[in-house]
């Protein structure tokens, strides 16, 4: 399992990224960073394989931490890739002996193939197929109630009861039929104390109980709004577009 830390100032694509990575099975989350001095503090204490680095943070860049981790003289040095929307500083980024490059809105293929990549680099080999089957069977065991904090309140909130989860103005929203409650924990949090229940991703800011949804509205650029019970509608984006087709069979 590849040990990663991410480092992106934007929340909602460190959820995008660590979402693609873990559906993966390869990775493992031990760290995220917004700017860099978290970040080199989050590297030093997690010792992690390999370090998703956009170029474009706020008023820092990337390519100063992957300096800074080339010329460290420490035994672990964890490999680099370049998560990034600019596809202008690909050339500065291999000069830095990056491991690859990839390219925002990421790209489930991609991201495997580049996982494999950065896994035969380490040496780190596959998952044997009783370890698979052990990983499995605890994921299997359902979740029927989700712990979260509101006002100092830890409320066990029925999953069953839930719409949608939704990232909205640097806040996380739950969504029920008769209450909305304001969550200060990540959604990519949120989604896996959900896993193995009908609350799936859907959207990059967006997961949705499938049980709850009514109707299939089309939309532009192949993608469409899920019509909830309540009359809320949800986006998908073209990234979860095809799971979830698959998951309700249209």
């Amino acid at each position: 399992m590849l040990k990663a830390v991410i480092v992106d100032d934007e929340p909602l694509a460190r959820d995008e990224l660590g979402y693609l990575l873990r559906r993966t099975g390869r990775v493992q989350i031990v760290g995220e960073a917004d700017r860099l001095e978290q970040a080199v503090e989050q590297i030093r204490s997690s010792c992690p394989d390999v370090v998703f680095l956009d170029i474009q943070l706020d008023h820092e860049s990337g390519l100063e931490i992957a300096r800074g981790l080339m010329t460290k003289r420490e035994e672990h040095h964890p490999a680099i890739v370049f998560a990034t929307a600019y596809d202008e500083y690909a050339l500065q980024a291999f000069d830095l002996n990056a491991a690859d490059y990839i390219l925002k809105p990421f790209e489930e293929e991609r991201v495997r193939q580049m996982v494999e990549k950065i896994t035969a680099m380490a040496g780190i080999p596959r998952q044997s197929a009783s370890a698979e089957s052990v990983d499995a069977a605890k994921s299997a065991e359902r979740k029927d109630r989700l712990a979260i904090t509101v006002d100092e309140r830890i409320l066990l909130l029925p999953v069953r009861q839930i719409l949608y989860m939704a990232y909205e103005n640097g806040r996380t929203i739950i969504a029920t039929e008769n209450q909305v409650y304001r969550v200060n924990e990540p959604l990519a949090s949120l989604e896996r104390r959900v896993g193995n229940t009908a609350i799936v991703r859907v959207h990059r800011a967006y997961l949705v109980n499938l049980d709850s949804i009514t109707e299939i509205e089309p939309w532009f650029h192949s993608t469409c709004n899920l019509i909830l019970k309540n009359g809320s509608r949800v986006p998908v984006s073209r990234t979860y577009l095809k799971e979830l087709k698959q998951l309700l069979g249209f």
